[in-house]
This record gives C-alpha cells, sequence and structure tokens, in this order.
C-alpha cells in the first residue's frame, strides 16, 4: 500500500506540482528514507504512523549527526507527503503538523566584491578557446544572475541577440526573461561565433546547448564549478568561486546600487519575496559611502 501512496504522491509533484526532476528525486529519498526506518525499527506501516514515531526518528537523525537544514527538508518532505495522503482520504490525519521545523542559522550570503569581480575578469585568457567561453560563462552567471541548473539548461534558442534576452526555464518549471547586460553580451557574442563552434566539431553529436565542454558536449554543473573555481584561483582571489556564489553577487551588487526588492526578485525567478530579502545586508563600501554623503560630521 505504502509503495502505491508513493507512486502517486510523485506523479502529484510531476503533474500537478510540476516539481523538477531534482525535487522529485529528493522527495522521493527523504520518503524512502522513513519509510526504511518505520519498518525496520519500528515494525510498523506508515499508515500507523504516530507523533511519537516522528520524534523517534528526528532522535535517529540527530545521532546521525544530520544538518538542521538537511533534517528540516526532510520533515518538509514527510509533512507534504502525509497532507497529500490525508486529501486523498487515505489517511485520517496529518502526525507532521505536530512536528516542528528547527531553527536554521541566518548566514549572510557570500559574495565578491567589484574590484574583486574586476580582477576575475581581467584573468581570464581571451586568447584561447577555453578563455573565451569561460569569459562568457562567468559574465552570463554575474551578468543575469541565474542558477547553474538554469545556466546548463540554456539553448541557443534561448538567446535573443537583438533583445539582448536570455529565456530561462526555472525552478518549478517557472518561465522568465532576463536581460543581458553589454559586458555579457559582447563576451557571448564573441563566444558563440568564434569558440563555439570549433568546440562543437570536436563532437559527435550536435548539441543546442549554450556552453560546451573542451570535448563539444554540453557543459554540466559539475564542470562549471571545476572551471569557476579554477578561474578564481588564477585570478590570485581569496574567495572560492561557485555559481551561487555569483547569483549572491548579482542580487548584492544591484540592491547596493539602489535597485528595487520586487524588480531583484523577478530577475532572481524568486516565488517569494522573504528568499530575495536575504541579500538586503549591507556591504561595508556601501555603508561608508552612505555614512560620508548623510552624516554631518563624516
Amino acid at each position: 500500500m505504502s509503495k502505491t501512496w508513493v507512486k502517486q504522491f510523485m506523479e502529484y509533484l510531476q503533474i500537478e506540482k510540476r516539481a523538477s526532476a531534482h525535487t522529485i528525486l529528493n522527495y522521493q529519498k527523504d520518503i524512502d528514507d522513513f519509510c526504511q526506518f518505520t519498518e525496520q525499527h519500528l515494525s510498523k506501516s506508515i499508515a500507523a504512523v504516530s507523533y511519537v514515531d516522528i520524534r523517534l526518528y528526528l532522535t535517529e537523525l540527530h545521532n546521525k549527526s544530520y544538518a538542521r537544514k538537511t533534517v528540516a527538508r526532510k520533515i518538509s518532505s514527510l509533512r507534504s507527503f502525509w497532507t497529500f495522503l490525508v486529501r486523498e482520504d487515505y489517511l485520517p490525519k496529518n502526525p507532521f503538523q505536530m512536528v516542528t521545523t528547527p531553527k536554521l542559522e541566518k548566514k549572510l550570503p557570500s559574495f565578491f566584491y567589484e574590484d574583486e569581480m574586476r580582477t576575475i575578469f581581467e584573468s581570464i585568457d581571451i586568447d584561447s578557446i577555453l578563455g573565451q567561453r569561460n569569459l562568457a560563462l562567468v559574465e552570463v552567471l554575474y551578468g543575469t544572475g541565474i542558477r547553474v541548473s538554469e545556466c546548463v539548461g540554456l539553448s541557443i534558442n534561448d538567446y535573443d541577440k537583438e533583445l539582448g534576452t536570455l529565456f530561462i526555464q526555472g525552478k518549478g518549471r517557472k518561465e522568465r526573461y532576463v536581460p543581458v547586460g553589454s559586458y555579457a553580451m559582447d563576451a557571448l557574442n564573441v563566444y558563440l561565433s568564434e569558440s563555439r563552434p570549433k568546440l562543437l566539431e570536436k563532437a559527435k553529436d550536435s548539441t543546442k546547448a549554450i556552453f560546451l565542454s573542451y570535448r563539444g558536449w554540453k557543459l554540466e554543473a559539475r564542470s562549471i564549478r571545476k572551471i569557476l573555481n579554477k578561474v578564481v584561483k588564477d585570478a590570485a582571489v581569496s574567495s572560492r568561486m561557485s555559481p551561487h556564489a555569483l547569483r549572491h553577487t548579482f542580487a548584492t551588487h544591484l540592491l547596493n546600487e539602489g535597485a528595487d526588492l520586487r524588480t531583484v526578485q523577478e530577475l532572481l525567478g524568486h516565488s517569494d519575496l522573504a528568499s530575495t530579502q536575504v541579500y538586503t545586508h549591507v556591504t561595508k563600501d556601501r555603508l561608508r559611502d552612505v555614512y560620508r554623503s548623510s552624516h554631518p560630521r563624516a
């Protein structure tokens, strides 16, 4: 019975919620882990699970030193699953409604200062095929704030050279258009006209992906992270580079220069404004500038 319920829930996520494959896999894993725990340690089906059983499960996660963020995700997944079961009249109540999600630490997002970004761009060797690709990659990630998964999914058909926009298919299959800055457009146009055709010659099969590996294949998320870390290492910048750090930098720089929160929310593809508010932290440069321009004794 439980396997049938899980299968129906996965179909619900895919069809009704339009969740991504990655999200569905996470739900599947969280539910499977809990089902395995109830069978091995409690010898009961999920239909008989109580609040006390859930507390035992959370204790097990604590003993295994799971991070708070991971525990919170598991609770959220299981709560959604039970909500679905109650909605479909398979179960009378949802015991996860009584479970409190652990409080998460609020960390300021990591980002790069403008002079650090300038150093990174200047350090990239644009005389090579891969150098042109790397510059275009960094410029696009910093210039648009898109996620690495969205970057991986970019097709040459998604780039409108005339309008200077990229068509993005984001989380939950949400779609949006984002403007591409002039620097990113210049780098992207050079890469697409000069480097990408040469990389594509090395591949046996043609692909419409914008960013390609040295073998001419679609560049995957893991490879993008390796490229960015090498770019930072070559630039001798102390911080570690990641696609999400560039996304943080994009949002931070926009807000520090006066962009309104709603606009940044739209550009980032956030469905909830609270997700964007994490970027309202103020950099030391911005604090100094505001102080100097506003305080009478500055």
